[in-house]
């Protein structure tokens, strides 16, 4: 006779409540983070304004968050200025995982002085290797269309608030958006807007070309450091930037990416929004990445899409179309184990009431987060006690 699972789990309850044994109901290990798990990161800045030097940090840790990522300064980093940095954060309980490098616009357009800029980044790179951070992210935008980001209330909370983006929005002067409208730019449709004098309008080519040229510099030397860099995907990914093409706006893009040079140190930010927002499964994109491990860092949110790659909002964690278990399950499945981080919150009146919340139009703060976060460490325990 075949008996299922289910059925001798539901005899076995039935027989123990019978005896008056009730079974223990403890969440059996792993149940939190370790060396071999996922790690929740927050920005150093994300536990708020106020208070005493660290009070920042302190409120990370009260939400249990012991990773941080940050913005890097100027580069070339200093490892002296790094070193500070990281063990300020260590003091308080939380390391530092996770820096952002910029600052090397003439080496993504390929303009004179890319050299120069890209022998600053090697430094720095070195410089978190021997600090110990082990993750630099970074950006390759012609032009990072933000102007069609607006508020839009969520509908079924009560006053909270998405960011909505709409590719087809029409400029106008006032209104608030992310990026001011001049007049000059007011009746225009963001697809329409024209490149800007300083970035210039470039092709796919172009930015293939001058990425290559980049990657085939800097990836033998942060292999040597022990670092590995994280390239974020466009977002928004909008077709034309400006005028500009977008590397980074097609999971197919990502896939050329890791290609170019073959190295743990050439990965992605994996981030199941944007692959959302591309009408693609945030599920399968990141098993074929993770299953390489080509992913550096992740951001863990959620969408609702009405038109991919043009018109989406960004939502609570809880209420978009990603199903984030099934996300969270298969980092587990493939052994990720550097920072999550749960970012895009959404517009709370308890952090309104705190002061303006800077960033994205919709955007919140502290309180917001902390629901983040929460949200995220039932994935990571619910995709744990599986694995």
């Amino acid at each position: 006779m075949k008996i299922s699972r289910r059925k001798l789990i539901q005899t076995a309850g039935v027989a123990a409540l019978a005896s008056g044994e009730i079974p223990a109901a403890v969440m059996p290990d792993p149940r939190f983070e370790g060396k071999d798990t996922p790690k929740i990161a927050l920005a150093l800045g994300d536990g708020g304004a106020g208070g005493a030097p660290g009070d920042s940090l302190r409120r990370l840790k009260q939400l249990g968050v012991n990773w941080a990522l940050s913005g890097g300064p100027p580069i070339p980093w200093d490892e002296a200025h790094l070193r500070d940095q990281f063990d300020r954060a260590k003091a308080a309980g939380v390391t530092l995982g996770n820096l952002m490098i910029g600052g090397f616009n003439n080496a993504i357009y390929g303009r004179p002085g890319r050299d120069e800029e890209i022998e600053k980044v090697i430094q720095s790179i070195k410089a978190a290797g021997k600090v110990g951070i082990p993750v630099v992210e970074y950006n390759w935008y012609a032009h990072r269309i933000t102007e069609a980001y607006f508020e839009e209330p969520d509908p079924a909370r009560a006053g909270v608030s998405w960011t909505g983006y709409d590719y087809e929005l029409v400029r106008t002067p006032g209104r608030q958006y992310m990026v001011p409208a001049p007049p000059a730019e007011a009746g225009i449709k963001i697809k329409d807007l024209p490149a800007l004098p300083n970035e210039g309008a470039h092709t796919l080519q172009e930015m293939w070309d001058t990425i290559t040229y980049f990657l085939k510099r800097v990836i033998p030397e942060a292999e040597k450091a022990g670092v590995r860099l994280a390239l974020h995907p466009n977002d928004p990914p909008a077709p034309i930037s400006r005028g500009s093409q977008q590397i980074m706006g097609s999971v197919e893009g990502w896939k050329h990416l890791i290609e170019i040079v073959k190295s743990p140190s050439n990965g992605i930010t994996f981030d199941c929004g944007v692959t959302r927002e591309m009408g693609q499964n945030p599920v399968e994109v990141c098993a074929y990445f993770a299953s390489r491990d080509r992913i550096n860092h992740v951001h863990f949110r959620n969408v609702k899409v009405v038109k991919p790659y043009e018109r989406y909002s960004e939502v609570f964690i809880d209420e978009g179309e990603n199903n984030m278990f099934l996300v969270m399950r298969e980092l587990v499945k493939h052994r990720y184990t550097r920072e999550i981080y749960p970012e895009h919150p959404r517009a709370l009146d308890y952090d309104r009431d705190r002061g303006p919340i800077r960033g994205y139009p919709g955007g919140g703060g502290y309180a917001s987060f902390a629901f983040q976060v929460g949200y995220t460490r039932a994935m990571i325990q619910a995709a744990l006690t599986l694995a």
